[in-house]
């Protein structure tokens, strides 16, 4: 595929445009996308215009936009040409992360061959998930390299999706034997008494979220076996008391709405062989108030330890609708102003 910068012919012609050529007609038929819905939301995410004529992208805008939108185009042709499909969460990962410092990430010690060539890829039996931001990229990482890991963050920043990716991805490699998802139950108190049905009834409606990730990961009837054996456990935080947990992928979900004893019981269950996870929000602490989050403490005593690792994410992150992202920024800019 060659590229060019074509001068204006006058000095009233149009800026200088970035020339693309695709030799795969069919596979430029998929990078437009049907309806060239592709070529539309480049155009409207970067600011400039994309004009296609036979084989080729003329791409007219500002010299820094048009340049970003050319290697956009190059880097999404190549994954058309690998094989893999172009989708418009692709389009949005290429646009975030940051590729500067691919080739400095890369080693041959990479654990499952995960940065080879400088990508961060999550193998699951049903798709490969691959992270959509630079923060996201450097939690994936951290969750691989580190026994215990913290994500963060607000809503719809993929914390729990990635968590149970990597969980799933380790999993299948056999590099844990079981996977452990669990979260608070009832805001606080797990108060699950009064609600009425079985106790897998009563606290199934709170474990959704894992169910659905799952579900994203694992063929249905390989994930009702593995709940089945017990090889994947879904359960309240308060069903971890007394447990030690070797040679599993852990996850705390929702970990601001766990006190800090409940915190220092989960963190305690850490046994040869595992890892855990803690993911939760500080803007969505729903604990009585006076009561200390376990997150908030654990985060002031655990930040020192250098094998724990610790990730933030923004507004900026957030990989659900893009409402979704101005939605938590009104509500920060309230908190500041208010």
């Amino acid at each position: 595929m060659a590229t060019s910068v074509l001068p204006p012919s006058s000095e009233h012609a149009q800026p200088p445009e970035v020339l693309l050529e695709f030799p795969d007609n069919r596979l430029l038929i998929e990078l437009c996308g049907e309806f060239d819905r592709n070529l539309a939301e480049i155009e409207q995410r970067l600011g400039v215009q994309i004009v296609r004529r036979g084989n080729q992208l003329l791409v007219h805008g500002d010299a820094e936009l048009r340049q970003q939108a050319g290697e956009l185009l190059q880097a999404l042709y190549e994954r058309l040409e690998s094989g893999r499909p172009v989708e418009r969460e692709d389009i949005d990962r290429e646009i975030r992360l940051d590729r500067s410092d691919e080739d400095s990430d890369a080693g041959p010690d990479s654990q499952l061959e995960m940065f080879s060539g400088g990508k961060v890829e999550i193998k699951t039996r049903k798709k490969l998930v691959e992270p959509r931001t630079d923060a996201q990229k450097a939690y994936v990482k951290n969750l691989f390299e580190h026994e215990m890991a913290f994500g963060i963050g607000p809503a719809g920043t993929g914390k729990t999706y990635l968590a149970v990716a990597v969980g799933v991805s380790m999993f299948i490699q056999g590099h844990v034997d079981k996977i452990i998802l669990c979260r608070p139950a009832v805001e606080a108190g797990e108060r699950l008494g009064f609600l009425p049905g079985t106790q897998e009834e009563k606290v199934d409606p709170y474990m959704q979220p894992l169910y659905d990730a799952l579900n994203d990961f694992l063929p249905g009837k390989q994930l009702a076996k593995l709940k089945e054996e017990k090889t994947i456990e879904i359960a309240p935080l308060a069903f971890m008391r007394g447990r030690t947990l070797s040679n599993a992928f852990v996850v705390l979900d929702e970990a601001q709405n766990a006190t800090t004893m409940q915190m220092k019981m989960f963190l305690t269950r850490l046994g040869e062989g595992s890892r855990m996870v803690i993911t939760g929000d500080r803007s969505q602490v729903d604990l009585p108030r006076g009561v200390q989050s376990g997150l908030q403490d654990a985060e002031r005593l655990l930040t020192p330890i250098p094998k724990i690792s610790f990730n933030y994410f923004t507004a900026k992150d957030v990989v659900r609708h893009p409402l979704v992202a101005a939605i938590i920024e009104a509500y920060d800019k309230d908190e500041i102003s208010g």
